[in-house]
């Protein structure tokens, strides 16, 4: 039997803090019609389940919290009590696909059943269909959700875009991996010292990473609309860009695409606030950080730190934005933000369960002013995906809320596309589709600029 993680284990217990929350996540492929005979749908995912072992295993519990839930082989697994079937109303756009995407990730997941669902969804406009994965974050992390999705598909789990993260190539320093045998003493003992160094720099790192995430987590934000309790009802929006235009404003303000993306959210979330009638201020926004190798891409369970940057709401100007977005992003990847949050939770494996189980209940009711937005980016397959031979030309990610953030916004790149998948309360945040319309346009803005500049340099190339 698999036991959850101490990190794992969080998301269901911060689920059972707030009845208003379900901490599923999702996914909805797009795909190319006519839609394939549901029968045949039912039956090619019911094999490919089969092979990926968190679709037929349901949660163990344990009385009191006296150990970690465990992974167990659900004896009694039906499929249909995992797929479903339903259609868009006319005229079927996007505004009645993130209608039925809300409604159907509001719902929390049976726990006595396997943590997932597959919706198929016809009646897409275009002659077009779609199919929603949902799926417990106990369960997985973006990289491990996006390696389960991809196994559904024709293809299987391919190469994806996790491959370029940091974490994926740099496992940190290991005292071990040092240790290898050498013909010459003085040179294994060279090796032993240096391993020694490395060791106790990385723990003085992650001490001052933990020890600052602890301070931000603890101060309290400015009053924002975009704090507070939260409803069961949910909305969802998406924005789309071409990935390549992430990439050319990259190149041309010489940042990355993880910096465009959240200079992109900087902006319309000062849109937001503006069209709100509040001041904007600086936001504590909680980042999820893959801490996943490349050789950990196929298990299934959550690998993730965090930092919490202050994205620049406060600043007008689309291009200091994204220069002040790039520099504090990369001093809180310096800070050691990212192995603290990992010492933190690697810690709380060492403690007896129950008591941890007990603190994360007590403090996710708690609360919390500090931080006030979400943006977690999720590597998408590189290549196009099928399904049943028709083309995947979409994939929206879905977040979660919880926490008393009122709007989560999840970003994945897939093939030549770069989208923004937003989940909101509904009650408080009806402005969604103005949110993810301030994130197109903020790019478009930024590629622009980049043009001008562009065309400005050639310009002097020749006069010169």
């Amino acid at each position: 039997m698999e036991h959850l993680t101490t990190l794992d284990a969080s998301f269901l217990q911060a689920e059972d803090s707030d009845p208003h929350v379900s901490l599923a996540v999702g996914a909805v492929s797009i795909i190319e019609g006519p839609a394939p005979d549901y029968g045949d749908l039912a039956a090619a995912f019911a094999e490919r389940a089969q092979g990926i072992p968190r679709c037929t295993q349901v949660l163990h519990t344990r009385p009191f919290d006296l150990a970690a839930p465990e992974w167990v082989d659900d004896p009694h697994f039906d499929i249909a009590h995992h797929l479903h079937h339903v259609a868009l109303p006319y005229p079927g756009d996007k505004a009645e696909l993130h209608a039925m995407i809300a409604n159907i990730m509001e719902r929390r997941l049976d726990r006595d059943r396997p943590l997932w669902e597959c919706w198929i969804i016809e009646g897409l406009d275009g002659d077009r269909w779609a199919t929603l994965m949902k799926i417990h974050h106990c369960i997985a992390d973006g990289i491990a959700t996006a390696q389960m999705l991809a196994r559904l598909s024709d293809e299987g789990a391919g190469e994806t875009f996790a491959s370029d993260i940091r974490a994926a190539h740099d496992s940190g320093p290991s005292f071990l991996s040092l240790l290898r045998p050498r013909l010459n003493p003085l040179d294994w003992m060279n090796d032993v010292v240096r391993a020694t160094f490395a060791a106790t720099s990385a723990a003085e790192h992650a001490v001052v990473g933990a020890v600052e995430l602890t301070a931000r987590v603890l101060t309290a934000g400015e009053e924002s609309s975009l704090n507070g309790s939260v409803t069961r009802m949910r909305r969802f929006s998406a924005a789309m860009v071409d990935l390549a235009v992430m990439k050319k404003v990259a190149r041309n303000f010489d940042v990355t695409i993880n910096d465009v993306a959240l200079a992109a959210i900087t902006s319309s979330y000062r849109a937001m606030l503006l069209d709100r009638g509040e001041s904007p201020h600086a936001l504590r926004t909680l980042v999820p950080v893959s801490m996943r190798s490349v050789d950990h891409f196929d298990v299934t369970d959550n690998r993730v730190s965090a930092m919490l940057p202050m994205l620049p709401v406060d600043e007008p100007d689309p291009v200091k934005q994204l220069q002040i977005v790039h520099r504090r992003l990369d001093r809180a990847k310096g800070s050691g933000q990212r192995e603290g949050g990992s010492a933190v939770f690697a810690a709380a494996g060492n403690i007896p369960f129950a008591l941890s189980a007990w603190t994360i209940r007590l403090i996710t009711r708690l609360p919390q002013k500090s931080v006030t937005a979400l943006a977690t980016n999720v590597p998408g397959p590189r290549g196009p995906q099928r399904v049943l031979g028709r083309k995947v030309v979409e994939i929206l990610p879905i977040p979660p809320i919880a926490l008393h953030l009122r709007t989560g916004i999840a970003m994945l790149s897939y093939a030549g596309r770069f989208s923004f998948g937003i989940t909101a309360d509904y009650d408080s945040a009806p402005d969604v589709d103005a949110l993810a319309r301030g994130i197109e346009d903020a790019v478009a803005r930024l590629a622009a600029i980049g043009r001008s500049q562009d065309r400005s340099a050639r310009v002097e190339d020749d006069a010169k």
